[in-house]
C-alpha cells in the first residue's frame, strides 16, 4: 500500500502530524508513506525515518501533480484540506480521506463565544482521519528528528549551558507577549535564559536582553530551525507562545509554560502529551478569542489578553526555581 499525506504548513501543524506518520508506518504492514509539504518546511521532515519519500510543492501545481501521478498512490490522507489539496485530489483521482477542520464550530466560538468544539486535541483528530486503515493512537506523542549532530557548547556560551528557553515569537502579533511583559518574565527568573525565535524577532530580543541583564542570551535569528530545536531539547524548561517551537518542545516532553493571547487552548493545539504543562491566559475577556489564527494588532486596541498576563506565574511553576 502506498499512501500520500498532505500538510503544507506550518511548523507546528506539521509537527502535530508526526504521530499519524509513525502510526501508519508501524501499524500497517508493507505500507509506503509519502508526504507532501512546502519546501520551506523540508528540514522538519527530511530526517523522519517513517517517511519513505518526501515531496515538495512546486511553484506550479501542475508540475507537482505530474510527479505525484507517477507514484500511483492507493490513498491520500489530506491533513490540510484547502483549495489546493482539493485540486490535487481531483487530479490524482484516488481514494482520499480529509481532515475535518471544524471551521464552522470555530466560527461560532470566535464570533458568538459558543464553544461546541470537541474536547479533543488536534493530534487525536488527525489520527481519526486514518482510523479507517486500522490505525490507532500509540500514545507515544510527537516526533522531531534532527538532520545533523550538534554540540551545545559550540552553540551557547559557557554561562548558558543550563537555561530556560523563552520563545518570544509567533506568526501573528496578537499571539505574542509585548516586549515589556517579556522583560518582566526575564527579570523574575534569575537563572540563565535563552531567547528563541527567528530573524524577525532579533531586534525585540535585543531590547529584552538590554533591559534584563547578562543572564539573558539572544539566540533569535542566529541558528537554523534544526539548531533551535536542539536548543529547545536541551533547555531545562520552555516558556512559549502558541507557536511551532512549543510543539517541538512537546516532542521532547519538556516542561512547558504556554502563553495564550487571542487564541484559546480549547482550539485543540495545546502542548500534546507532556508530563509538566501550565497555561498562562487571561480568562473572562468577552473579546477572546477574537480569531482562530491571529491579527497584526489587537482589533480593539487594548490588547488585554496579553497586557494583563500575570507573569508571576512563571516563578510559581514547579519546574522553575
Amino acid at each position: 500500500m502506498k499512501v500520500l499525506i498532505i500538510r503544507f504548513s506550518s511548523i507546528g501543524d506539521i509537527i502535530l502530524t508526526t504521530p499519524v506518520i509513525r502510526c501508519l508506518k508501524e501499524q500497517v504492514d508493507g505500507i509506503e508513506v509519502h508526504y507532501l509539504t512546502k519546501s520551506t518546511y523540508k528540514s522538519i521532515l527530511s530526517g523522519n525515518p517513517n517517511i519513505d519519500k518526501l515531496h515538495l510543492l512546486g511553484e506550479r501545481l501542475s508540475e507537482t501533480v505530474k510527479t505525484l501521478e507517477a507514484e500511483k498512490f492507493d490513498y491520500i490522507i489530506d491533513l490540510h484540506h484547502n483549495l489546493r489539496t482539493r485540486l490535487i485530489k481531483l487530479r490524482l483521482n484516488v481514494k482520499a480521506k480529509s481532515f475535518n477542520k471544524l471551521n464552522f464550530k470555530k466560527f461560532l466560538l470566535v464570533n458568538f463565544k459558543w464553544n461546541i468544539l470537541p474536547e479533543k486535541h488536534i493530534v487525536d483528530r488527525y489520527l481519526e482521519t486514518v482510523s479507517f486503515l486500522g490505525v490507532a493512537n500509540d500514545g507515544k506523542g510527537l516526533d522531531y528528528f534532527f538532520n545533523n549532530i550538534y554540540d551545545l557548547q559550540s552553540l551557547l556560551p559557557a554561562s548558558h549551558q543550563n537555561y530556560t528557553g523563552l520563545v518570544i515569537g509567533a506568526q501573528h502579533a496578537t499571539k505574542q507577549l509585548p516586549v515589556h511583559k517579556l522583560i518582566e518574565i526575564c527579570q523574575k527568573i534569575k537563572q540563565p535564559i535563552v531567547l528563541l525565535g527567528g530573524k524577525e524577532d532579533f531586534n525585540r530580543a535585543e531590547e529584552i536582553t538590554t533591559a534584563s541583564g547578562k543572564h539573558v542570551f539572544n539566540a533569535c535569528g542566529k541558528y537554523s530551525l534544526d539548531e533551535s530545536a536542539f536548543l529547545v531539547k536541551h533547555a531545562e524548561r520552555i516558556i512559549s507562545h502558541d507557536t511551532g517551537l512549543m510543539h517541538i518542545a512537546a516532542a521532547f516532553n519538556k516542561p512547558i509554560i504556554s502563553v495564550w493571547g487571542n487564541t484559546l487552548p480549547e482550539f485543540g493545539m495545546y502542548p500534546y502529551r507532556v508530563t509538566e504543562h501550565m497555561s498562562m491566559e487571561v480568562t473572562g475577556l468577552k473579546c477572546r478569542p477574537c480569531s482562530k489564527i491571529g491579527y497584526p494588532k489587537c482589533p480593539l486596541g487594548h490588547f488585554k489578553c496579553m497586557n494583563e498576563q500575570n507573569t508571576d506565574l512563571v516563578i510559581n511553576f514547579k519546574s522553575i526555581n
